[in-house]
């Protein structure tokens, strides 16, 4: 065989692994001798089989060591790669020893991406940037992409743990053009794959989440489950830690199978993450224990750092406030900054800060060094807490409000970048702590409001219709099928056809799909208190704030904010559960106790959240924004709001941005859903007051046929069962003649309704506390206008009279909240509020 015969070899044992080994197994069948096996050592490990590999690498070693040693030091070279994956680090790092004093050229710059890598799983990473960096130079001179793509791989990775994201991103960029320009697909996806770990570092989620898509394909063996781990780890920075868990165990689970020591050792130490950000502090550290243990059995030290680090936050999540925590919180922290992990240092050194207010001593000192404009975005909102409770502990009002508004702007610039709804309720709750103090910090009204509103607004984009995905719609299409046949089978009393499994794993690709989109938000838009007295004109403003459990209000009215202390957050929700629960029993059938106790509960939950405000909000309309689960109460059932219009929004900037939607000009769509007794006599009465409009029934009412006939109408009204999915809101649907119209469906509108009735049980409800997650809030940060919807189940029979009044009064010009409010209410329709503008 030539040497040119060779490298083609070689370069195959990165292209198509199985190819290579195949070819390698033949020439060791007719006596091919070292590199024969140096090829099939190679490509078994990137098939997975790494106890296969260095079988084969340690044959070759032996042959060598007797006859040539210039190949037994390339082979020592390769062994580095599979030591390194093995967890022997330090014989990895032992046989990189030994090679490097016999190879020269080419071979020594190959060493040297393959030692840098070993350094990096070490936790070395100074010393595996300088390796890298000093052998790029001439391998981009070179003729061997494989290297320098593999080299490039490795350097990226040891810039991204030192934190250098921007320097990082260049790297693996530049390693996946070699890579491509080479044709080398199997290091070509793993480049990608890093480069997405990097994207999920600087906190691009939809980026990292779309560029583990395109890479994971390529992959095999240990490069697959460390692409794995590295979306595990993605999701988990996103506040997705549950649906991290079976990504990060089954990778944990094949890297234990197949003796890949050091991603073993990773594995254990993200499932501690995974955790401690799902509140699991005591697994959390069980787990972290478990990771450096294997960091110490491999012998990487800097590594074991990190474990350190979570075990530091999982004893402060526990609760420890002592000075031996201090103490350790300060030495560990020094130890990650020598170590290079300056992005953990920030983390322990906060925790430190914490610590030592919590104990009443001083914490200035430990934060000087702390970056607040690098580093992952939780970090950096960690830093801003824990800076402004420092200065809070001075007496340094002014200053500790300034931090905690710094804080929520990093917090915005992180929403920023995200599309899916669910992942921005998750990105504000990084803050959730941070605007809770800020909340504690704010002493007028004016200021109140300003810290409520900015923290609403990350979660409340303003959005734009995103690109049209058809694989995201396909996996829509086959959902709505399976829906259909498990509707149809547990109606006839089976168990359905539709295998659970099946439905969800349609469910999780929508929301796969959904995430990796790049955002189509504007910049959110928070209520500022001069606004919004100006826009309310002779309406008032009740916006209620939770704050460390008790209940306050914000009111402005006559252009003049005012604060209220309410009460127990508690006790408003001890209410709600107990009105839900008699508002369902009496959408069932009439119950003279369920109706009793419905106005006992409504009595007093007015007494708690209006009647203190009475004499600043008098007779007038009113414009509410609850917090919590009172969006999800039923308003109307209130004494204060009974014949008084009122509209319920996410945040007064929501309200602000809904007033802005010009009244459309275009077209009215009525649509009765199947298998509801009273809908086709609600449609059709409906069509006497708007004759002009299309009417979908029957089979006509198709959910792709509603969307789309929804897309730029000024008037919508949809009789259908809703069903809303309590922990999943983006799924809540209206059963359609095809199957459900999700909450996912609405987001391939380009204009959406401008006023739509949705005349369905419960669709109204929401999730994700003040994100306002379901079909609603949905529209109405798509841009619709008003939404008049339930948020309890309703009675049928009663709909269709209501209905026809409410419409009724908007056909004479009355606004929706004005034509709800002039409607007597009975417990059978109470649910329907006006959301938006109102």
């Amino acid at each position: 065989m030539t040497g040119r015969d060779e490298r083609t070899l070689l370069r195959l044992a990165a292209v198509d692994p199985a190819e290579a080994f195949a070819r390698a197994k033949a020439l060791l069948e007719d006596g091919g001798g070292v590199f024969a096996l140096r090829v099939a050592g190679l490509a078994a490990k990137e098939l997975g089989r790494l106890d296969e590999g260095l079988a084969f690498l340690h044959q070759a070693l032996d042959l060598a060591t007797v006859s040539d040693p210039y190949a037994a030091a390339q082979v020592r070279m390769n062994l580095v790669g599979l030591l390194t994956a093995r967890g022997d680090v330090t014989g990895a790092l032992a046989n990189a020893s030994h090679a490097e004093t016999v190879l020269r050229g080419l071979d020594a710059d190959r060493l040297a991406a393959n030692k840098a890598c070993a350094l990096a799983r070490a936790g070395r990473l100074d010393e595996a940037h300088d390796v890298a960096a000093g052998a790029l130079p001439r391998l981009r001179e070179g003729h061997d992409p494989a290297a320098l793509n593999g080299l490039l791989t490795n350097l990226g990775l040891a810039r991204a743990f030192r934190g250098d994201h921007g320097g990082a991103e260049e790297a693996l960029a530049e390693a996946v053009a070699v890579g491509e320009a080479a044709g080398l697909r199997h290091q070509t996806a793993m480049a990608k794959g890093n480069l997405a770990f990097v994207a999920s570092r600087r906190g691009d989620v939809p980026r990292a989440l779309d560029l583990f898509a395109e890479a994971e394909p390529g992959l095999t063996g240990e490069r697959l489950a460390q692409c794995r781990l590295d979306q595990a780890e993605t999701l988990i920075m996103a506040g997705l830690p549950g649906e991290a868990r079976p990504v990060l165990t089954a990778a944990l689970d094949a890297a234990i199978e197949h003796g890949y020591g050091c991603d073993v050792a990773d594995g254990f130490l993200l499932l501690a993450h995974a955790e401690l950000a799902d509140g699991n502090a005591e697994q959390a550290t069980e787990a972290a224990e478990q990771a450096r243990t294997t960091f110490a059995e491999q012998e990487r030290t800097g590594w074991m750092l990190l474990a350190e680090h979570v075990l530091l936050k999982a004893r402060w999540a526990c609760g420890e406030r002592s000075p031996v925590l201090l103490r350790s919180a300060v030495a560990v922290a020094d130890r990650l900054e020598s170590g290079g992990w300056s992005d953990a240092a920030d983390e322990a050194r906060i925790v430190a800060a914490r610590v030592a207010l919590s104990l009443g001593r001083p914490a200035g000192h430990l934060l000087t060094s702390v970056g607040r404009s690098r580093g992952p975005a939780p970090a950096r909102i960690a830093a801003w807490h824990a800076l402004a409770l420092e200065r809070a502990a001075r007496d340094d009002r002014s200053g500790a409000v300034a931090a905690v508004r710094k804080g929520l702007e990093v917090t915005e610039e992180h929403a920023e970048v995200l599309d899916a709804l669910d992942l921005r309720a998750r990105a504000a709750g990084c803050a959730a702590e941070l605007a809770a103090f800020g909340l504690g910090l704010a002493g007028s009204a004016r200021e109140l409001l300003a810290v409520e509103e900015r923290r609403r607004a990350i979660a409340r984009p303003v959005r734009v219709r995103p690109p049209r995905d058809p694989e995201r719609a396909a996996a829509l299409t086959a959902l709505r099928a399976l829906s259909v046949d498990h509707t149809a089978d547990t109606a006839r009393g089976g168990a359905g056809s539709a295998p659970s499994g099946g439905m969800a794993g349609l469910e999780a690709a929508i929301r796969a799909r959904t995430r990796r989109r790049p955002s189509g938000a504007s910049p959110p838009r928070s209520g500022a208190a001069t606004e919004v007295a100006a826009a309310l004109g002779d309406r008032a403003l009740v916006e209620l704030v939770d704050i460390g459990g008790e209940l306050h209000a914000v009111t402005v009215a006559d252009g003049r904010p005012r604060r209220h202390h309410l009460g127990p957050c508690e006790e408003a929700l001890r209410e709600i559960g107990l009105l839900r629960f008699a508002a369902r029993r009496l959408a069932e059938r009439d119950d003279t106790a369920a109706l009793s106790a419905l106005t006992a509960t409504a009595g007093r939950l007015d007494r708690l959240l209006l009647a203190p405000l009475r004499p600043v909000i008098g007779d007038r309309e009113l414009v509410i924004t609850p917090t919590g689960a009172l969006h999800g109460l039923p308003w109307a059932v209130l004494p204060s709001l009974a014949g008084r219009p009122h509209a319920i929004v996410p945040s007064a900037g929501a309200w602000l941005h809904a007033r802005t939607r010009a009244p459309a000009s275009g077209h009215t769509v009525l649509v009765a859903g199947p298998d509801l007794h009273y809908a086709g006599g609600e449609i059709a009465s409906l069509h006497r007051l708007y004759p002009e409009a299309a009417v979908l029934d029957g089979d006509g009412a198709r959910a792709e046929t509603v969307r789309d006939a929804l897309d730029g109408a000024a008037l919508a009204h949809i009789a259908a069962h809703g069903e809303f999915r309590e922990g999943n809101a983006l799924f809540s649907r209206l059963r359609l003649a095809d199957g459900p119209l999700l909450v996912h469906d609405l987001d391939e509108l380009a204009a959406p309704p401008h006023l739509i009735v949705l005349s369905a049980c419960d669709i109204g409800r929401a999730d994700g506390g003040d994100a306002v997650l379901g079909m609603a809030g949905a529209l109405l940060a798509l841009g619709t206008a008003t939404v008049v919807a339930s948020v309890t189940p309703v009675r049928d029979e009663a709909t269709p009279a209501f209905m026809a009044a409410f419409h009724a009064s908007l056909a004479a010009g009355v606004s929706p909240a004005r034509a709800l409010a002039a409607i007597p209410r009975a417990p059978a329709t109470a649910g329907f509020v006006a959301m938006g503008a109102g």
